[in-house]
């Protein structure tokens, strides 16, 4: 039996597990610092209150309970002692037959210590989390402050970075600028707070189509958010945002979301690490000098593919690909058979900019505002369709139900009412309110069941049958309360 340890378990790693879960030949071990594994993309509306951070994440051992040669170690990565294949972390060592490095990346500061110790990142749920309470209490601070340059400060936002990330946490924040401060906060003035927008390039949305990069411009400038092009932040000092065109702006808030860089692995060659950090592989993803290390996803280089001479961009498709066919070559390897090289099928990507309103980029063609918005919510979008529409349609069916809890409960009032104002006995065996109590307790039972289904435990061969269970449930209970 092979021993397999993979560090990192995001999209990468935990797709290497997958593939070999079950399969009595390898013993995976699974290293990461965290004891759950999450889902990136969706970050952003964590953090702007949109969804719960339990929403994205999983446990580890559950994910991978019924799976005995899947085992998970929490440690965080110290070193690599490649001469005795033991990797180091701070809760002991591991030995492995074979390594395969997914870390990913961390926020690249680009050397600036002011913005490095006072931005705020967006590459964690604790980063997320962060972020949503720093602006929550920024906004309480601001209704009890006096000074106008007080509450500016307090309300502007100032995003650095004009990437899927930074646009679609920009669309969000627009939205609660426009819609829900006003509302929840009654000293709210949409004059003083400002959502900024800074980009170094030209365009938003580098990766993308021209097409959806206008439209995206033409949504976010239509919400009030302040973009700025070819624009660097330079520095932050005493809530001062400075821009590399001479101007500054006021802000508590400063998201950086203006780079990355892949995390650095000691006890690596210098030979085998490319540009930004990231480790050069072959075209099996087998990292340059070493016949039993692996590193896939954001934290490698390929140039090996000839549609992407320069290597694959750090996208959640290509990590998860990357991660099923080292999977599948070490099953091959194993069996005597020659290892497949890595191809990347691009197929799509896309932004939500706004509520209903996307950009979206497939293979024959560009697509935006509603339309674009439901297919990122009810088509596959590569790899990433069961988590997003999934997670989309959990919160809609519980949103659902709670409003026929809320109404039950209204009609169950009214008739107790109803019966002491007329002086009749309220009779538990009442058949209206038996029929009431029936549906509401099948609309309990239903809550129940999609808070205990998760996105992780949802394989592609059981997403269809879970979506037939949900809509045929909504079906039934609507049907119940007519």
């Amino acid at each position: 039996m092979k021993k397999i340890v993979i560090i990192g378990g995001g999209l990468a790693g935990l797709e290497v597990a997958k593939k070999l879960s079950g399969n009595e030949s390898f013993e995976v071990i699974l290293i990461d610092k965290n004891n759950y594994n999450f889902f990136p993309p969706l970050l952003y509306q964590v953090s702007t209150a949109f969804i719960e951070a339990s929403n994205i994440s999983y446990p580890f051992r559950r994910l991978f309970q019924k799976h005995k040669n899947v085992n998970f170690f929490m440690g965080d990565f110290v070193r690599l002692i490649s001469e005795q294949n033991i990797v180091e972390t701070d809760a002991g060592h591991v030995s492995y037959d074979y390594l395969i490095l997914a870390m990913g990346t961390e926020t690249n500061f680009f050397g600036n210590q002011n913005i490095a110790r006072n931005a705020l990142p967006m590459k964690t749920i604790d980063d997320a989390i962060n972020l949503l309470n720093h602006i929550l209490l920024c906004l309480e601070e601001a209704s009890r402050t006096q000074t106008l340059l007080g509450k500016e400060k307090l309300v502007n936002v100032v995003i650095a970075g004009g990437g899927p990330t930074g646009v679609e946490l920009a669309g969000m924040l627009g939205e609660m600028r426009k819609y829900i401060g006003p509302k929840e906060y009654k000293a709210y003035d949409q004059v003083l707070g400002n959502v900024y927008l800074v980009n170094s390039g030209p365009t938003l949305l580098v990766p993308m189509s021209r097409k959806a990069q206008q439209d995206a411009f033409k949504v976010l400038t239509g919400l009030g958010i302040k973009i700025l092009l070819n624009t660097l932040v330079k520095d932050y000092v005493n809530d001062m945002v400075l821009l590399s065109n001479g101007e500054s702006i006021p802000a508590k808030t400063l998201i950086w979301a203006s780079g990355v860089m892949a995390r650095p692995v000691s006890g690596l060659s210098k030979e085998s690490v490319g540009p930004a950090g990231r480790i050069i592989v072959d075209e099996i993803n087998l990292v340059k000098g070493y016949d039993n290390i692996f590193a896939i996803g954001d934290q490698c280089i390929q140039f090996s593919d000839n549609n992407y001479p320069k290597g694959h961009p750090q996208l959640a498709q290509v990590a998860m690909q990357q991660g099923r066919l080292v999977g599948k070559n070490l099953i091959r390897k194993e069996r005597n058979k020659w290892a497949k090289p890595f191809t990347y099928q691009n197929k799509g990507s896309m932004a939500i900019i706004s509520k209903h309103k996307a950009v979206v980029d497939l293979p024959f063609g560009s697509f935006k505002g509603f339309i674009a918005w439901l297919l990122n919510c009810s088509f596959q979008i590569g790899d990433l369709f069961p988590a997003i529409f999934f997670c989309s349609l959990k919160r809609y069916y519980q949103e659902s139900f709670n409003k026929v809890d809320q109404f039950i409960e209204k009609e169950l009032a009214d008739s107790l009412v109803a019966t002491l104002e007329t002086g009749k006995s309220h009779h538990i065996f009442d058949p209206e309110i038996n029929s009431l109590r029936a549906v509401q307790m099948y609309c309990w039972q239903i809550r129940l069941a999609i808070s205990d289904t998760t996105i992780s435990e949802i394989d592609r061969p059981e997403l269809c049958g879970q979506l037939r269970k949900f809509f045929v449930s909504g079906i039934a209970t609507s049907k119940a309360v007519a």
